[in-house]
């Protein structure tokens, strides 16, 4: 019983992996095996960078302003519960 079951899991599991060998993917994973990791950054272009500080530049310009509108709406609030007091 047990023999079977490993001779089922050898049979599916080595065509799995021969035709993953030889898929895209699998020459990928090989590649990547024999050349190791490296450098992520390497290949990156420099124009990607710039896009990226940019983004962030306008990021914090986005937060500076959700900011400033949430203090003007607290004033609001505040200076509304104030004047009108209760009644």
């Amino acid at each position: 019983m047990l023999e079977d079951i490993i001779a089922i899991i050898l049979i599916f599991g080595g065509g799995t992996i021969a035709a993953l060998s030889f898929s895209p993917v699998g020459r990928a994973v090989a590649d990547r095996l024999r050349h190791g990791a490296g450098d992520p950054a390497a290949g990156t272009d420099p124009a990607v960078y710039e896009e990226l500080d940019r983004m962030r530049q306008e990021l914090a310009e986005l937060q500076e302003r959700v900011d400033f509108t949430e203090r003007l709406l607290a004033k609001k609030t505040e200076a509304g519960q104030i004047e009108g007091g209760p009644q």
